[in-house]
């Protein structure tokens, strides 16, 4: 009888493998050594090996990231499957904490009344709140109403993770984040989602304990 069962059964032992694997295939030649534990991370997630053409990164951005999660930063979420995504524990250690409006009652109302998406008027609570990190991963209205905020001197961020999926609006909203001089990371084209955002986030904190 074949034994077509795992051939590795630990967690750790599990991921490490996995990380193995990911360099073995595509190794971290091709980027900053700050910058690949992101990669890597986000083909761990995906197991999208294509994502390693198409994932960017702003001058600076990593730098500009570590400080201002260290520093403890507000962080918006556009989606409650980025905030489930991200690990609470290393965010509670660096004093940071996570906000997500896309679900509150007054954001649907003021949303319905304008016309205009729920993202919309979250990623505006957001900045109301403060928010100096943003993770968008789903929602292409979210970037695009932050991108306008930036324009008006309304928010500065510290980082935009700005991952956004979809045919409608995503490579779009993309394309106008890599047109900006803001500290972003990105993925061009249709390809993103609220995993691979806080992938991101999560791979971030890894290196603020380095």
């Amino acid at each position: 009888m074949n034994d077509t069962g795992p051939t590795v059964l630990q967690p750790a032992a599990i991921e490490t493998e996995s990380f193995r694997i990911i360099d073995s295939e595509i190794g971290p030649h091709r980027f900053a050594e700050t910058e690949w534990p992101v990669v890597r991370r986000v083909i761990h997630t995906t197991a999208d090996f294509e994502l390693a053409e198409k994932i960017r990164f702003a001058p600076g951005v990593i730098d500009k990231a570590l400080t201002a999660l260290r520093g403890g930063a507000s962080i918006f979420c556009d989606t409650s499957m980025v905030l489930s995504g991200i690990n609470k524990s290393r965010l509670g250690k660096l004093g940071g904490n996570l906000t997500c409006h896309v679900a509150d009652p007054q954001v649907a109302l003021a949303a319905e009344a304008a016309g205009l998406t729920r993202s919309t008027f979250a990623l505006r609570q957001g900045v109301a709140d403060g928010c100096s990190i943003f993770l968008i991963g789903n929602a292409p209205t979210a970037l695009f109403e932050l991108l306008r905020l930036v324009e008006a001197g309304e928010v500065q961020p510290e980082l935009i993770v700005g991952v956004p999926v979809g045919f409608v609006g995503a490579a779009e909203s993309k394309a106008a984040l890599l047109a900006t001089d803001l500290p972003y990371i990105s993925i061009e084209g249709r390809k993103g989602g609220s995993a691979i955002a806080a992938a991101i986030l999560n791979a971030l904190m890894i290196q603020t304990e380095g």
